[in-house]
């Protein structure tokens, strides 16, 4: 089992920038492939960007390539999203997610955090 704990969610103005943080324990964090996703109001929670078990693949939404950057730091077994100009169609609960030997792509994750709030506004 891991625990995955997110951080780093909050109000910013459109356009702004902010760096979500997971923070990751229990089982060996490099066997992991690590995933974010979101969910806003009203809609169905969606791949955001996922990272492999060795950093060096990385997977997108289309509507965030460009803008929002994932990596991970497995001596701080932390995985991070930078996110960066920022619209209101990013506001939405923000999940650290990990897959046991997973790719980073898009699919069946198995362990979930508790979400960290991002709200994009003026």
């Amino acid at each position: 089992q891991v625990q995955l704990v997110e951080s780093g969610g909050g109000l910013v103005q459109p356009g702004g920038s902010l760096r979500l943080s997971c923070a990751a324990s229990g089982r060996t964090f490099s066997s992991f492939a690590m995933g974010w996703f979101r969910q806003a109001p009203g809609k169905e929670r969606e791949f955001v960007a996922g990272i492999n078990t060795s950093g060096f693949s990385t997977y997108y939404l289309d509507s965030v390539k460009g803008r929002f950057t994932i990596s991970r730091d497995i001596a701080k077994r932390t995985v991070y999203l930078q996110m960066n100009s920022l619209k209101p169609e990013d506001t939405a609960v923000y999940y650290c997610a990990a897959k046991l030997y997973g790719t980073g792509a898009k699919g069946d994750y198995d362990y979930w955090g508790q979400g960290t709030q991002v709200t994009v506004s003026s």
